[in-house]
């Protein structure tokens, strides 16, 4: 391959030496790719290989040509003649006429104080060599405040900053934006260049273009009590007892005993994220909700020895061991006998038997509440059964179901508490006019609660 140069016209400067010496000295300006050797007095090729830094890519070879280089595969063969070398050195500059008197061909380099003229974009350097003017450094370039001056070899150019390219005489900004996708999610378009960002719960990787997920819960928990990391976002969530504000990140107590009048048996008490159900004086709590009666004939008996302890929903009463009244006495546990021997006991029933029974505060009705029922029965006699005492109000109603028995039935609901006595009786009569009558006397307790 032959690298063809041109040259630049030649100039003539006299001068005379101190010895009155009179020298004609003919500089030659060489062309791109070779430099003046002052001391062979003629253009000399330039090595780009040694002094341009990395000057081939990919793999290929630098071989230095006349003016230049080339970039050639590492198997290429290269061939160099000597003689072209020899001509393409001294066609570098045009050949310079130089007459001394007198003439020594060992004489040094001519007189560095010699003045000489240098091309446009050149200026004379200490060794008397034109080399060139940095314009972008000494400031004789007409760029204007957008532009970039570039040096050039005796000249330069001015060029647009990065991010910016030329239309006509003007540097108008790249929308990179509109470019193909540099960024995950949002492209924002500055002067001269761009910056990417990212929806609400994400963030830029390193690589300042990616999108990745905030874990929102690891960074800076927001949430109140639980926090679940979800794509771009999160969720929180209450303790059981708690329910989310309306800002979907505190929690607020739920009261549990305002939504609903059936949830303990007697009084719901709200707590902090829970609630605790109370049950009154007598009772106490089973199963978290429900009221039970406290047996205190079993736990805490107050009564006399004479007497007996009867338990009732709520509380406790005490009763004699012995309630018969003159004229009648003790036969068996609450069983109270009128002597035959005695003549006040013909008008009186022939016992009284004594019962205790309890019930809870505005139980339903109709309802069965006691049976009675006889216990002696005798040949030829027919037995009927009545309320004899403690019914003024109408509250019960005795239904006979055998012969033998009956049952007291609650036709009225009854509030607590309360304490109701009632007499049932029955009579027994024969064919012969045989009368008698017994009498059981129930005591029934209204409890104060519904439980």
């Amino acid at each position: 391959m032959m690298l063809t140069v041109t040259f630049l016209a030649a100039f003539v400067l006299t001068t005379v030496s101190s010895q009155e010496t009179e020298e004609t000295i003919t500089y030659t300006q060489c062309t791109d790719g070779y430099e003046w050797d002052p001391y062979r007095q003629q253009c000399k090729d330039i090595d780009e290989c040694e002094i341009v830094p990395d000057a081939c890519k990919g793999g290929m070879k630098c071989v230095n040509h006349y003016g230049g280089y080339l970039c050639l595969p590492r198997t290429a063969q290269i061939i160099v003649n000597e003689q072209d070398a020899a001509t393409a050195d001294s066609a570098g500059g045009r050949n310079s006429v130089i007459r001394r008197t007198p003439v020594d061909v060992q004489q040094g380099p001519p007189n560095p104080t010699h003045q000489i003229q240098c091309a446009t974009g050149y200026e004379q350097s200490e060794h008397n060599v034109c080399q060139d003017i940095d314009e972008c450094a000494t400031g004789a370039h007409n760029c204007r405040t957008d532009q970039a001056c570039v040096n050039l070899r005796g000249s330069f150019r001015c060029q647009c900053l990065p991010g910016f390219q030329k239309r006509g005489e003007q540097c108008i900004d790249i929308d990179e934006c509109t470019l193909p996708p540099y960024c995950h999610h949002r492209c924002v378009n500055t002067p001269g260049s761009y910056y990417c960002q990212c929806n609400p719960g994400f963030q830029l990787a390193s690589n300042n273009h990616t999108c990745v997920d905030i874990n929102e819960c690891d960074a800076n928990n927001p949430c109140a009590q639980q926090c679940y990391n979800i794509l771009g976002s999160f969720i929180c969530q209450c303790n059981p007892g708690f329910e989310l504000s309306s800002d979907r990140i505190n929690c607020e107590d739920v009261d549990e005993c305002g939504t609903s009048s059936y949830i303990c048996h007697y009084q719901c008490v709200n707590e902090p994220g829970k609630f605790s159900c109370v049950c009154p004086e007598g009772y106490q709590v089973v199963g978290g909700r429900t009221c039970q009666d406290i047996n205190e004939c079993e736990t805490t008996n107050e009564c006399r020895e004479d007497e007996m302890c009867w338990n009732y929903h709520g509380g406790f009463r005490c009763y004699p061991r012995n309630p018969c009244q003159e004229p009648y006495v003790l036969t068996s546990e609450n069983r109270c006998v009128c002597p035959v021997s005695n003549t006040i006991c013909r008008e009186l029933p022939y016992s009284i038997v004594y019962k205790y029974m309890s019930i809870r505060s505005d139980r339903n009705v109709p309802s069965d509440i006691f049976q009675i029922q006889a216990t002696t029965i005798y040949p030829n006699t027919i037995n009927t059964f009545r309320i004899k005492s403690g019914n003024e109000n109408g509250e019960f109603y005795l239904r006979q179901t055998s012969a033998l028995s009956a049952m007291l039935v609650l036709v009225k609901s009854l509030s607590g508490p309360r304490e109701h006595i009632v007499d049932l009786e029955m009579l027994t009569v024969n064919s012969l006019n045989y009368r008698t009558s017994s009498v059981l006397r129930l005591t029934i307790i209204v409890g104060p609660f519904a439980f």
